[in-house]
């Protein structure tokens, strides 16, 4: 068996006196689409952290793809192939569409400072390479009708796609997605379901997310990690960490847990808008 792309093993972080992720390992294979699950506070966008290099954690390892991650800072992440959205939405808000995507393509930047400011013939190639690449990244995420509007300007739900496609502008192996259906209505939860298929399956992207809807985890998770006050409940497929005695008990008197969420199989539509 072939080793996972990212391997967590005995995580702990601490803030003060309170435990965020209490000695988590887990690992998530090249091709699949993992999930953490769990209540406000659980410490899944902790774990998110860690792997951003934001935090470093008080015990434990992190690899991802042989390399390991805690020696690097946070800026060296994007290099490796990781890239990430967040709950927050952080774009340009006075720069378009098209402008925010380049943005995702400054870790294949090839060029000095004199070529690009020359536009010397190898800075031309490459900025045909980066249009190239965003274009169709737009043409994936059906947002030719935005291309050339200020991100102030639209609607929420088009920005979290628009942050959907400056990750995947990076070209990323793993891309984590931090709650990609928060604030989004259910048409277009259904629409980010079917995105995160695609880019599993059509761009072989390892996806890490977290994400409350059970109904988007259920429709697109190979696996899942429930956590509750930074500790591991259940890992398994969404059918089996949702009737989980432990994983139960943690979501009583939540609705966040139960069957039958937003998202289902039988997405109707790719519009970033409902």
């Amino acid at each position: 068996m072939s080793a996972p792309l990212l391997d967590i093993k005995n995580a702990t972080q601490r803030f003060g006196g309170v435990v965020a992720v209490n000695d988590v390992t887990m690992h998530v294979n090249k091709g699949e689409v993992f999930a953490l699950v769990g209540p406000n506070g659980a410490g899944k966008s902790t774990v998110f952290n860690l792997l951003s290099r934001f935090y470093t954690p008080a015990e434990g390892s992190i690899t991802f793809d042989g390399t390991d991650l805690l020696k690097l800072n946070s800026d060296q992440i994007p290099s490796l192939g990781i890239a990430r959205t967040f709950q927050n939405i952080e774009l340009f808000e006075q720069a378009t569409v098209l402008q925010n995507l380049l943005v995702g393509r400054h870790r294949h930047r090839k060029t000095n400072v004199l070529s690009d400011i020359f536009f010397t013939p190898s800075a031309r190639k490459q900025e045909r390479q980066h249009r190239h690449a965003v274009e169709e990244v737009i043409d994936f995420l059906d947002l030719q009708a935005y291309r050339d509007k200020m991100i102030s300007g639209l609607p929420y739900g088009v920005r979290k796609v628009v942050e959907l496609g400056r990750a995947l502008a990076t070209q990323p192996k793993l891309l984590l997605l931090d709650e990609p259906a928060s604030g989004l209505s259910v048409e277009e939860t259904q629409d980010m379901a079917f995105w995160i298929e695609d880019i599993q399956k059509q761009m072989g992207i390892t996806v890490l997310m977290v994400e409350h809807d059970m109904g988007l985890v259920s429709a697109v998770s190979n696996r899942v990690m429930a956590l509750a006050e930074g500790k591991e409940l259940a890992t398994g497929t969404p059918a089996e960490v949702q009737s989980h005695p432990a994983v139960i008990e943690a979501y009583l008197g939540t609705s966040g847990i139960q069957k039958g969420g937003t998202a289902d199989k039988k997405k109707t539509s790719k519009g970033a808008a409902a």
